[in-house]
């Protein structure tokens, strides 16, 4: 599949088809596409926790479910997806490697990040993970694990402390699916949201646009 048609396919699909399990050496190719992702530092502070068996994803689900009575709606559909991937993203793997000489903060002083990267790289593993699973035909959606639950699920797979989930990613054969109702919002206008060279409104630039697209002097 082309890469553009890939991008234009992507969507969370939250239905899948039980009856249909991944090939295994599919599962190991959506897992090494994810290990190409950029990390600072090529620090690769992620781990991944691969559910396949029916009694490990009935337990992830079991351990993550908040609630009590019958799983309905979305969530339902979701369970049926035959791959459930947690990443983990590990900080202490990137205080450590930017404590190397190469780097030198030795201190390990986390202020010294603008923004937590071993998360964000995680987050990147697991988009190509996800996007290797539309070129290939499949389905998969991203979720949030519940606040509340990250400690038992930890537990549950026997994680270590250092450890963090930064969600789940299912993966599987399309099934039975819905549309979610949030895409009824769209998309939001490029001119909304990508400023070329200063900042600016979509009503200021509309504004310079009639006027000729000339700017105030600036003395």
């Amino acid at each position: 599949m082309e890469f553009d048609e890939v991008v234009r396919r992507r969507r969370m699909v939250r239905g899948y088809d039980p009856d249909r399990p991944i090939p295994p050496d599919l599962v190991e190719k959506i897992i090494k596409h994810g290990l190409r992702a950029p990390s600072a530092g090529f620090s690769q502070g992620w781990s991944f926790l691969v559910l396949t068996s029916p009694e490990d994803r009935e337990l992830f689900w079991a351990t993550t479910v908040e609630g009590e009575g019958p799983v309905e709606g979305w969530l339902a559909r979701m369970r049926t997806a035959p791959l459930i991937i947690v990443p983990f993203s590990n900080k202490s793997v990137y205080l450590d490697r930017y404590a190397e000489s190469d780097k030198g903060w030795t201190d390990r002083d986390e202020s010294r990040w603008p923004v937590p990267y071993w998360d964000i790289d995680t987050g990147f593993a697991a988009l190509l993970m996800h996007l290797t699973a539309v070129n290939e035909d499949l389905g998969s959606c991203f979720i949030g694990l519940p606040a509340g639950k990250i400690t038992a699920v930890k537990d549950a797979f026997g994680v270590p402390a250092e450890f963090s989930p930064i969600g789940a990613l299912t993966v599987g054969y399309r099934g039975a699916d819905k549309r979610s109702p949030s895409l009824r919002r769209g998309h939001r206008p490029v001119a909304d949201v990508v400023h070329h060279g200063r900042w600016a409104s979509a009503t200021s630039e509309a504004s310079e646009a009639s006027a000729g697209g000339v700017r105030p002097a600036r003395g």
